[in-house]
């Protein structure tokens, strides 16, 4: 697998399409740090890391409305493997009229773009969500 935060956003969708209460992906840091973000922000419930280290995955809760309509309408892998995009803080703007946030990689961790625009710093856009 080349690009495992595609693959966890692929699951995601796809667990989404089918109306799954919880998805599991594989464990590593980048994804942890990721997911304590959208769950801090209210796009999925809890998390929590399930297994021993070989086979460790990440249990994700979904979130839907009282219509069973998810939480999250759209979630987009912005810097590829192939294509890396960076912005300086000055270029963090917010997502669909602040409705949607940007999960954003910087030198002092992952954070979201309106986190890194208030500490100054910039970084390379990993995901876009609302």
């Amino acid at each position: 697998m080349t690009d495992p935060i595609a693959d966890m956003l692929a699951r995601i969708k796809n667990a989404l399409a089918v109306k799954k209460n919880t998805v599991k992906v594989p464990f590593s840091k980048i994804k942890w740090e990721i997911l304590q973000i959208l769950n801090r922000e209210g796009f999925i419930g809890n998390v929590r890391k399930v297994g021993r280290i070989p086979k460790r995955v990440i249990e994700i809760e979904l979130l839907y409305d009282e219509n069973k309509k998810p939480q999250i309408t759209e979630i987009k892998r912005i810097s590829k493997p192939s294509r890396r995009v960076y912005k300086k803080a000055s270029e963090l703007w917010p997502v669909k009229a602040g409705r949607g946030i940007q999960v954003v990689s910087t030198s002092q961790g992952i954070m979201t773009q309106k986190e890194a625009r208030k500490k100054g710093i910039g970084g390379e856009i990993l995901i876009e969500i609302w």
